[in-house]
């Protein structure tokens, strides 16, 4: 091979593997969703606005306004510090209540509040039979049969 091709070649290759880099930073960035705290992100300041991010924390107590199982529902995220007012515009799990762990994906607002569009609860996946020998509570045994009423194998 001429001295003349070869350069040509390694300017070639070194070019595609920067335009390839340059493409997979650019895509991977845009994609990039932050994990934070309420702390972290009242600590952000402006970084936080418009950026996709994932808070973490408890619902606090008395915070939720509007009805499980309806669209529309407003709440704070709270962690050792700090708190934040969300706002959610989808249905919330069935499990969603106030003192449980949620992940809400969204964005901080300017107006002050996190307007979420995706709301997750975080809770503990082991099942627990009731111990041998407690008494059952004969008025949830009954709600429990008439719900039950009319269903079929």
């Amino acid at each position: 091979m001429r001295r003349k091709t070869r350069r040509f070649m390694i300017a070639a290759f070194a070019a595609a593997i920067a335009a390839f880099l340059v493409i997979a930073y650019g895509g991977i960035s845009k994609n990039l969703v932050y994990y934070w705290t309420p702390t972290d992100l009242h600590a952000a300041g402006n970084k936080a606005y418009g950026a996709t991010i994932r808070l973490g924390g408890m619902v606090a107590p008395h915070s939720v306004k509007g009805r499980n199982g309806v669209s529309g529902l407003e709440f704070d995220v709270k962690d050792a510090t700090g708190i934040v007012h969300v706002k959610s515009s989808g249905v919330p799990p069935q499990m969603f209540r106030e003192n449980i762990g949620v992940v809400v994906e969204g964005t901080m607002t300017r107006s002050g509040y996190f307007q979420c569009n995706r709301l997750m609860v975080s809770h503990n996946n082991e099942y627990r039979a009731p111990k041998a020998g407690h008494a059952v509570n004969k008025e949830e045994l009954q709600k429990l049969m008439k719900s039950t009423e009319g269903l079929k194998d």
